[in-house]
């Protein structure tokens, strides 16, 4: 019999990286809820009609399909089989896809709610998702997201409490630095302009979009081959030398612009967001200007963000931006929208790589009760029943086993605290309190034993 697997780039978890996931989750939702936004959930698999077509050629390419039901071959496109084209015959085999990212469900989710929900309507959504990447360091084909957007409103106010959720969350994390890089899709229209490939916008994103994974020679070599030509290749030039602070770079840009009005207007919103950060501050984020920035999805039509850690193992780790015509190919138009999304995953490896993780995420438990026979376990239940309406992670050895055998079950927990109760604590209403780090004891009562938990 062979051996069990797992498909590659998926994962099992263990409880000690559920732990950790899981505070990961309940730190960012916890941003997500005070700046306002409410949870949602859509379902695993969407219409494959839903999902093609939004994210570009390459996108595409990596979305899941899901075979249909029973003998899919009955009504597979014969001419496509023939000519063994792949992509045609998709569509007549698959009527269904895993979703590839939350972002266009949940615009798929307005469009049908929209009687229902108010607006603007403000919604997070922490998920998986299935995109068929060759699997790597820091890239899985099942990842999940934490996803915050808003739609209903063209406010470029959203766009500077994105700036703050991603400092807040990320350094609530304990990530002590990080740069959030911003940019305008209108920037990048504007230097198309400029550089006369206008009707070659989305080859250009698509292109520097891989700057920091190929280079410029590379990315350069791309564009020609995406037909565009080397004198508007020599035109995108100051596009690469463009460095400095967030105001510093918008005075190049503006001289770069001064001739595209479309330019000159994603100069100006992102004025608006750099200005109004620097006046509210930031923890531990830096924020950056880069006009290089894309992120090749094609229905960004303004701002966009990406995260990323100095020296990380992993590439970026947030990302997003705003999508002013997404809900419009759902036939809701005119609904403007803005979101971001925390790769919970690529967190997890920056995370674990800094050994950042504190204390509180390491273990379930946070107090384990020894068992040294009948009487002092139901003593000790009594007591566990108390601590846990406490809110104290609380578990009672479940059998009068030797002590080394149950040190060794709290040391492979993780278990931060043992307590001892034998006799003469029952008869003095104390407790023997052991720290599994330091090895420390000490007795104390049951508002002493609380105050270990704080």
């Amino acid at each position: 019999m062979s051996k069990p697997s797992i498909p590659k780039g998926t994962r099992d978890f263990g409880p000690k990286v559920m732990v950790r996931r899981n505070w990961i989750f309940a730190t960012i939702r916890s941003v997500f809820e005070r700046y306002g936004f409410e949870p949602i959930e859509t379902p695993a698999m969407e219409n494959l009609s839903t999902l093609t077509g939004k994210y570009g050629e390459e996108g595409d390419q990596l979305i899941f399909k899901i075979l249909n039901n029973g003998d899919f071959l009955t009504k597979a496109d014969t001419a496509a089989l023939e000519a063994k084209d792949s992509k045609k015959l998709s569509f007549s085999i698959s009527k269904k896809a895993l979703r590839y990212d939350l972002t266009v469900p949940f615009a798929r989710f307005v469009v049908m709610n929209q009687h229902a929900i108010p607006f603007p309507f403000k919604r997070y959504q922490i998920q998986p998702v299935w995109r068929g990447d060759r699997p790597g360091k820091g890239r899985y084909q099942e990842f999940f997201q934490c996803d915050a957007d808003v739609v209903g409103s063209d406010a470029l106010l959203h766009e500077v409490e994105f700036v703050r959720i991603f400092d807040e969350a990320l350094s609530s994390l304990g990530i002590p630095e990080f740069n959030i890089v911003l940019n305008n899709r209108k920037v990048l229209a504007g230097i198309a302009e400029v550089a006369g490939a206008s009707e070659k916008l989305t080859d250009l994103t698509v292109a520097i979009d891989k700057l920091d994974k190929i280079g410029r020679e590379k990315v350069e070599e791309e564009l020609v081959n995406r037909g565009i030509s080397r004198d508007q290749i020599v035109k995108l030039e100051p596009l690469f030398g463009m460095e400095g602070t967030p105001l510093e770079v918008l005075q190049q840009l503006e001289q770069h612009l001064e001739n595209s009005e479309i330019g000159k207007k994603g100069v100006e919103e992102l004025r608006y967001v750099v200005n109004y950060v620097d006046d509210l501050g930031l923890n531990n984020a830096t924020l950056v200007l880069d006009p290089t920035l894309a992120r090749g999805l094609n229905y960004y039509t303004g701002a966009i963000f990406e995260v990323k850690v100095p020296e990380s193992p992993v590439g970026s780790i947030c990302g997003g931006g705003r999508y002013d015509d997404l809900t419009g190919i759902f036939g809701l138009k005119n609904m403007s929208g803005v979101g971001i999304s925390f790769g919970a995953d690529r967190i997890y490896d920056v995370l674990e790589h800094f050994d950042l993780f504190p204390s509180q995420a390491a273990t379930s438990t946070q107090l384990l009760f020894v068992n040294f026979g009948e009487a002092e376990e139901n003593y000790c239940m009594k007591l566990a029943q108390r601590l846990r309406g406490e809110g104290i992670r609380t578990e009672v050895y479940a059998e009068n086993a030797k002590m080394k055998k149950q040190m060794k079950y709290a040391d492979d927990k993780a278990i931060p605290f043992v307590a001892l109760i034998g006799e003469d604590e029952m008869n003095s209403n104390t407790i023997t309190v052991k720290n599994m780090e330091s090895g420390n004891q000490e007795k104390v009562d049951f508002e002493g034993l609380l105050s270990y938990f704080g």
